[in-house]
């Protein structure tokens, strides 16, 4: 048993349930999209975010119905953006397996995408799930927010890190943010009991980011290509710290480098010895355990329950991961 199914077992008859019910809302009577939704549901990852929901739902109280429909719209939610993501990435595989936009091309990708974010409102407008609603959509604002704000910030490759914080805030810990708010809200709890889940979600999201921008520096021995974040122009965390201390000179030709020879291998191979060299490495991993720390903290006051370790354990797993 892998460690991702250890920590589903005190949630397996909830993902047991959910799992039936999420096929059945994808169920529709357009013969190809129900082919591609298929598609998509049997080659669905580790369904995180759904866990956060049910975990953070069972810290207060048993599941209810509503706690199921929370997690639909999130899994919902996640799934329409990674379909509009590979378009706008031009990606044609994702896990190792071709996207929809490579295998039914990109006016399919994108009204798919479009098909599950109306799901999603029409489930919650069905049920009257008003406040999940405002939740799911909060997020849905800050994603792209946090996605335009990155392809602003990255024509002149000068991102801070306090403009990098804002991005991946909006971008990625915002919906780990709402999984973990919706959770709760589903259950009943108060406003600000669901805006302390929002943060909890939000610092979990934050330092898996960070950790997805140091695989990048990991080696061949990870399921992602080195220096592949660099071939993309991609500011990540490691990489600012290092061209903040550097002198101005030099951090324009870094920067040229980036922008017109990152895809020449020797060149990113420079970068990245550069990047280890000026101890962006250890930074970044310093900052990824600040925020990892913050997000266990916040469940430090909840009594010890296998839920709440099995919390603890879904937030370790998603962070100290090696690919």
């Amino acid at each position: 048993m892998g460690r991702i199914d250890e920590i589903k077992i005190p949630i397996r008859t909830e993902l047991d349930r959910f799992q039936k019910e999420f096929a059945d809302v994808m169920k529709t009577r357009v013969p190809l999209l129900n082919i591609i939704t298929r598609y998509l549901i049997s080659n669905k990852g580790k369904q995180m975010r759904p866990l956060f929901v049910f975990l953070s739902a069972r810290l207060l109280s048993d599941a209810s119905d509503s706690t199921y429909r929370a997690a639909a719209l999130i899994e919902l939610l996640h799934t329409a953006t990674l379909v509009h993501d590979d378009v706008v990435d031009e990606a044609s595989l994702r896990r190792n397996v071709f996207t929809i936009n490579a295998l039914w091309k990109n006016k399919v990708a994108v009204l798919v995408g479009d098909f599950l974010l109306s799901k999603g409102m029409i489930l919650a407008l069905e049920h009257k799930e008003y406040q999940l609603l405002e939740i799911v959509s909060k997020a849905t604002r800050q994603m792209s927010e946090g996605e335009l704000l990155q392809i602003e910030k990255a024509r002149r490759l000068d991102i801070s890190e306090e403009i990098y914080f804002d991005i991946i805030r909006q971008k990625t810990a915002s919906l780990i943010g709402s999984a973990t708010a919706a959770g709760v809200a589903s259950v009943g709890a108060d406003s600000k009991t669901i805006a302390h889940f929002w943060n909890l979600g939000e610092n979990i999201g934050i330092a898996f980011q960070i950790k997805d921008d140091l695989l990048d520096y990991a080696g061949s021995n990870t399921g992602k290509t080195t220096g592949n974040d660099l071939k993309e122009k991609k500011m990540t965390l490691p990489l600012i710290y290092m061209l903040s201390q550097t002198d101005f000179l030099e951090r324009r030709k870094i920067i040229m480098n980036i922008k017109y020879r990152s895809q020449n291998a020797a060149v990113r191979r420079s970068i990245i010895d550069k990047v280890k060299l000026s101890g962006g490495i250890d930074y970044a991993e310093q900052k990824m355990q600040e925020y990892l720390q913050k997000a266990l903290d916040d469940l430090n006051h909840f009594p010890d329950t296998e839920i709440k370790t099995a919390f603890i354990n879904l937030i370790n797993y998603s962070i100290n991961r090696n690919k």
